[in-house]
């Protein structure tokens, strides 16, 4: 599915959705029927006074009980706005209300933007907008998946689904409380404010994560790499509580009113809190879709097609035995070749790849041939790679000496299960096709594992999130401006 197919396509369904709303509320929009509950007790419709203050604007042109209930219906005479009041006898209460009469004569009740009829339409064509949005992009994600899971773009675009999916359920739950534009807007607004509601669950999340990078600091020495997971948890967890220090800050401040309705500091206010809650919220479905996505490469089993399947080396022991980090590879990829004989009946070269570090007494390929020997593997089904000494390397060596014994080779590969997207994606910038296979490890490598390749995604894919973020942002602005003109007229 070409991009700009998929942008014309949204942008024919967003013009028939806008003709459709017009069309709609131009031919409804003119009348209002407006519903009082009858706490007064009255017995008939002569026990209230209704009064309209300008009858060349609305006129009345039906009152009657129904259920107990009050109904006022009013229609258009002409642009501008009125005022409703309805007095009931012997009592000093009454009610009081507004009609604003647009373009078209359409009716709006109490707010310039408030409650119309057939109003209801407006939010139903934005969840059919964002539906059609989601399924296009369901699609390129499986299509992109299909061809090549090792991307940070699936990554992206997982985390936008994510994101959209959340909007939709939260704007379907807001249609049940639908009180016109402005109260369609509040929720717009107030979508982004359930991060406050998750705050102790990122924090609980927090403290695991900075436990696991201490574990793996504990294991692996202190790099910065290894500080992610303390990193990322302490900046969600401060994010998360920075709209509450601003407003303890700004309530007393006297250079700044947040608490004039009609005041511009409020609507800044909003604004700035509700485009932090909303990246927080942007970034946390990034940071699922990273997951996932590592979790499904990780479980991922290639196809039984394969004529070679390279183990990615890592440290060995003092004496040249394997570590069980590096057993888990090799074993994992014995375990495939065992699969793909049974299934297929195909036999498939085995590739230990790894070359002799300054610690190492041999080459991580040569110990790994050792146990694939020991294992009862035929020394004509294993190829050695002992020259490598990063994964960019394992990959680019052991599949030219794969290429150089079978020219359309099909290779699979097998590494520890955090590290198969990374792999992965290393393969991919390198044009070389293969598909990977996880071993199992402890839970510790995964948190920070996952935190790398979510942020690799970040910049990888910054165009993409950059424009998701600002185009939110502009909505932000957009619907903050909505409330501040509504609320003036």
């Amino acid at each position: 599915m070409k991009k700009t197919k998929s942008i014309y396509k949204v942008l024919i369904l967003s013009l028939v959705l806008i003709i459709i709303c017009t069309t709609v509320l131009a031919i409804v929009g003119n009348t209002y029927i407006l519903k009082i509950p009858n706490i007064h007790g009255a017995n008939s419709i002569d026990d209230f006074t209704i009064t309209i203050n300008d009858s060349s604007i609305v006129e009345l042109v039906d009152k009657h009980f129904e259920n107990d209930t009050l109904l006022l219906k009013v229609k258009s005479l002409s642009k501008g706005k009125a005022y409703l009041s309805v007095d009931f006898k012997g009592s000093d209460t009454g009610y009081l209300g507004s009609f604003y009469v647009h373009n078209l004569g359409i009716i709006t009740f109490n707010e310039f933007l408030g409650n119309s009829t057939g109003a209801i339409i407006i939010p139903i064509s934005i969840l059919i907008l964002f539906l059609f949005i989601i399924i296009l992009l369901i699609k390129k994600y499986r299509l992109m998946c299909k061809e090549n899971m090792y991307q940070y773009k699936n990554i992206a675009y997982l985390g936008i689904i994510i994101f959209l999916s959340v909007s939709f359920i939260s704007q379907i739950i807001a249609l049940t409380n639908f009180k016109g534009l402005i109260s369609m807007i509040n929720n717009i607004l107030s979508l982004f404010s359930f991060t406050t509601f998750l705050l102790p669950i990122a924090f609980v999340l927090s403290i695991l994560m900075i436990i696991s990078n201490i574990s793996l600091i504990r294991k692996e020495g202190f790099k910065i790499t290894n500080l992610l997971g303390i990193i990322l948890s302490l900046g969600i967890c401060f994010a998360s509580i920075l709209p509450e220090i601003m407003y303890r800050a700004l309530y007393s401040a006297t250079w700044i009113d947040i608490h004039n309705q009609n005041g511009i500091g409020v609507y800044l206010y909003n604004f700035i809190e509700t485009t932090i809650l909303f990246t927080i919220t942007y970034i946390e479905c990034v940071l699922i879709g990273t997951i996932i996505m590592s979790i499904k490469a990780a479980k991922n089993i290639p196809e039984f097609d394969k004529d070679a399947i390279v183990i990615l080396g890592c440290q060995i022991k003092k004496d040249g035995t394997l570590t069980n980090l590096l057993k888990g590879r090799v074993d994992r990829a014995i375990e495939f070749a065992e699969m793909q004989k049974e299934k297929k009946g195909k036999e498939i070269l085995f590739v230990p790849s790894g070359g002799k570090g300054a610690d190492e007494v041999i080459a991580e390929g040569d110990a790994m041939k050792n146990y694939l020997l020991e294992q009862g593997i035929n020394e004509n089904n294993i190829l050695v790679d002992n020259k490598s000494k990063n994964t960019y390397e394992n990959i680019k060596f052991s599949n030219e000496l794969i290429k150089s014994k079978i020219k359309e080779a099909k290779i699979a590969f097998s590494t520890t299960n955090y590290h198969v997207f990374r792999a992965g994606i290393i393969a991919t910038n390198q044009n070389i096709d293969i598909e990977g296979i996880g071993s199992k490890t402890k839970s510790y490598f995964w948190i920070n594992a996952f935190i790398r390749e979510f942020i690799a995604t970040l910049v990888s894919e910054r165009k993409k999130h950059i424009i998701v973020v600002l185009f939110c942002i502009l909505l932000v602005l957009g619907t903050i401006c909505l409330q501040y003109f509504s609320n003036i007229f």
